[in-house]
């Protein structure tokens, strides 16, 4: 990797990271730490405002923003396969927001690489007719409430027709038997739990926290369950 790269690297791994420390870069690099400090002070030469928390590591200071990625064609096309798996095989919200990606994509693609991608998009389709659109727009809630550990409210109907208010703190969605399953500690069952998305009712995001720790992930669930 060139110098050049090395920085544009350096550069996008502090933007997805709180702190990054000297250590940590020189690592991924195989560089020396003497190395990593004229990287952050070239950075810094060039007008980005590359900071130092004593103890924590390197950050890029609040409010900046980096230039747009510029993607490839096989990059963008690669998304749009993708996309169109959102399209078949997940819900409202997460179609909107795969759309939104897509437009942002195609906004920073070049004038060549847009007309490749345009031609490559009609030609791209998914053939399931066992597949059917779910109603719920559950998703995007789902996944803001595994990633920032909130409790959800659901209203959950079992096999048996049974219907239930449920408190859960969800740990992952699997996509399996044709259907989204989201697997969450229940309270009601006190116990783990494997709910299908379409057999729920109502889901509502709360601001609680989770109650309780949850040490293991949702591949090792499915390994112990």
């Amino acid at each position: 990797m060139n110098r050049i790269d090395r920085l544009m690297s350096i550069l996008w791994t502090m933007q997805y990271k709180k702190f990054v420390s000297a250590e940590q870069l020189a690592d991924k690099y195989n560089l020396s730490i003497r190395t990593i400090y004229r990287d952050i002070k070239a950075l810094n030469e060039v007008g980005i405002p590359v900071i130092l928390e004593p103890n924590k590591g390197y950050y890029i200071m609040q409010g900046y923003f980096l230039p747009p990625l510029l993607f490839t064609i096989e990059e963008a096309n690669a998304l749009l396969l993708l996309q169109t798996l959102a399209h078949k095989f997940t819900d409202k919200s997460i179609i909107k927001n795969s759309d939104s990606a897509i437009k942002k994509i195609k906004s920073v693609l070049r004038s060549n690489d847009f007309e490749k991608f345009q031609n490559f998009s009609n030609k791209v389709e998914i053939y399931n007719p066992e597949n059917e659109q779910k109603e719920n727009d559950y998703l995007s809630t789902i996944q803001k409430a595994i990633i920032e550990k909130l409790i959800l409210k659901i209203e959950y109907t079992d096999n048996n027709k049974k219907k239930t208010q449920r408190e859960i703190e969800p740990i992952g969605i699997i996509f399996y038997t044709k259907q989204w399953h989201l697997i969450a500690w229940c309270w009601l069952r006190k116990d783990y739990r494997d709910f299908k998305l379409n057999q729920i009712l109502h889901l509502k995001l709360t601001s609680f926290p989770f109650k309780k720790e949850h040490s293991y992930s949702i591949q090792e669930y499915m390994t112990i369950f």
